[in-house]
């Protein structure tokens, strides 16, 4: 059959009618439905191919280089910052500024090309031999393998960034300062109240009682077994930067030969040296000057020399001392 059809084209003010047939054949074949695909013709230039939003698996498609709305208040999902990171701006504008440089100038090389080549050497290089018969040049490796190779594996030391405790900084609580009254906790003179003489480069607190009021001796205390309390002595006047450590430190007796001395039991107390003792003598006039010009002296006196002790019914942490 045939079925005209007509079409008016308006070229300018006339139209012209154009008539066409076409014939249809009836054919019985057995086809399989496919996909409709579009054609490239349909497609307009400007238009964008939808990418699948699922993969084959049923996963969804993540864009790295999409952005998108988390509310309504116009916040997104990444900052500029982050979607610049994403889409490796960075790479491009720096590439973009390299060509640009090297533009006009063909022989120069960009520095990642040069750094790719040095790679990029072969592992053999020629090699000049002499004698008539050896072929005057052979291939040799341009990194040798060791001639040796270790039996047994030795154990490898790694490197600890601990710092060791002597180099650690040392801190003071704020009570506890120069010429301050103390309480000793713990120790063979725990319950008396002492002064503090110095802070040492150990983190340790050299106190003493003094001798003639209470037989605290000058000796070094940490300062968690301490009670700091207000009462404060002037102690300017002395000058201790002799009494460090090592003025403290032991000095350990020759060691006796055991076969000579099987019978001999007794210990041998240390005697302290006359350094020590001269010291303490020293010390002990400072701070007992210093009681003598408090404004309390014999309050003060009879302070010191009286141990601190808790009766029932007496709270510590609700004393002010």
């Amino acid at each position: 059959m045939s079925t005209p059809s007509t079409k008016a084209v308006p070229t300018g003010d006339k139209s012209k009618k154009t008539t066409t047939t076409t014939t249809v054949v009836k054919t019985t074949t057995t086809t399989t439905k496919q996909p409709q695909q579009k054609s490239l013709s349909t497609l307009a230039v400007g238009s964008k191919v939808k990418k699948p939003k699922t993969t084959a698996s049923g996963k969804k498609v993540v864009n790295s280089h999409s952005n998108r709305l988390l509310s309504n208040n116009g916040l997104m999902r990444f900052s500029r910052g982050r979607m610049f990171q994403r889409r490796a701006l960075y790479r491009i504008s720096k590439w973009k500024d390299e060509r640009a440089k090297l533009k006009g100038d063909k022989t120069k090389k960009t520095a990642g090309s040069i750094q790719k080549k040095k790679q990029r050497l072969s592992p053999l290089k020629k090699k000049s031999i002499g004698g008539e018969r050896n072929g005057k040049e052979r291939l040799v490796r341009t990194k040798r393998f060791p001639r040796y190779y270790p039996t047994e594996e030795r154990p490898k030391k790694f490197s600890v960034k601990r710092k060791k405790f002597s180099t650690h900084p040392r801190r003071f609580r704020s009570s506890l300062t120069p010429g301050t009254v103390v309480i000793l906790v713990a120790g063979k003179h725990a319950g008396k109240r002492v002064v503090v003489v110095k802070h040492l480069s150990s983190g340790l607190l050299l106190v003493t009682g003094p001798y003639k009021f209470n037989g605290a001796p000058l000796r070094r205390v940490n300062q968690i077994y301490v009670i700091a309390t207000s009462t404060k002595l002037d102690l300017s006047a002395g000058k201790f930067d002799e009494l460090d450590d090592k003025f403290f430190k032991r000095v350990r007796p020759a060691k006796k030969d055991a076969e000579k001395d099987i019978f001999d039991t007794k210990k041998e107390k240390p005697k302290l040296r006359e350094e020590r003792n001269q010291a303490q003598v020293n010390v002990d006039k400072v701070v007992v000057n210093a009681v003598k010009t408090h404004a309390d002296s014999r309050l003060l006196r009879r302070y010191l020399k009286s141990r601190f002790q808790l009766w029932n019914g007496v709270l510590p942490h609700k004393l002010q001392f």
